[in-house]
């Protein structure tokens, strides 16, 4: 688990802690997917030594409100706001504690990775490939943090430096007609998309913004760097017409 002072935003609600902690309110904690929001909720229900309704944006208000009448102390965990409806009422009752993301506060993915290091027994300096973990966007926040470290204990693998994509690799392209270009550009997004989610094709799908069969077209058409495939699929008729035309 990692340690409070190591979560995104602590520097804004650490030193509040304490005094949250002996309010009377039911506290109400919430933040994106993956950002530590049940874990947090459980050291506060430990600290109060009261119940804690995890996920409780799953669930109907009226059973919200009724769990909170018999705990009138309890601690919600829940990845919206709330103010969000239908339960902004039930919310307005409540002290609001919101986690940031990895993003909001990256500053702690350093620390966040070592401790993730030792839970999941790599024993191995992380050293040498902490700025590859570390670089790149995190989906997911510390739960995505925790899956790329533990691909990277798994397949050794690390992502490739993110490139200077201001031309798109575009000065080695000779051709000028748009089909070219954006047959580079799909296969650039592609590749880095695979080296991003180190070869999850769910993941790449999802960074990429297609639905599986399309990426598989596009695997297809571009080969997957990761595992060796080659492109099957000689690519969109506009680009084959511009080849024999410049051949």
């Amino acid at each position: 688990m990692i340690p409070l002072e190591h979560m995104p935003g602590f520097a804004r609600w650490g030193d509040g802690l304490d005094a949250l902690v002996a309010r009377p309110e039911p506290i109400w904690v919430f933040g994106a997917l993956g950002s530590g929001v049940s874990t947090l909720a459980r050291i506060l229900a430990d600290r109060r030594q009261v119940a804690i309704f995890d996920d409780a944006e799953r669930e109907e208000v009226t059973k919200l409100q009724h769990w909170m009448a018999q705990n009138p102390r309890g601690v919600f965990a829940s990845h919206i706001s709330p103010e969000a409806e239908p339960i902004s009422d039930l919310g307005s009752r409540c002290l609001a504690l919101r986690l940031a993301s990895l993003d909001e506060d990256s500053t702690v993915i350093g620390d966040c990775l070592t401790q993730l290091a030792v839970e999941e027994g790599i024993t191995a300096s992380l050293h040498p490939v902490m700025g590859a973990l570390g670089a790149l966007p995190c989906p997911g926040n510390l739960r995505g943090l925790r899956n790329r470290l533990v691909r990277w204990k798994l397949f050794g693998q690390v992502p490739e430096p993110l490139e200077d994509t201001s031309g798109f690799g575009m000065e080695k392209v000779d051709a000028e007609d748009i089909a070219t270009h954006l047959h580079q550009l799909e296969r650039l997004l592609l590749h880095r998309a695979l080296r991003r989610s180190y070869g999850n094709r769910v993941e790449a799908a999802r960074r990429l913004g297609v639905s599986r069969r399309q990426l598989y077209l596009l695997i297809g058409r571009h080969g997957d760097p990761l595992r060796g495939e080659i492109p099957t699929d000689p690519g969109p008729k506009r680009f084959l017409k511009r080849k024999v035309k410049t051949s």
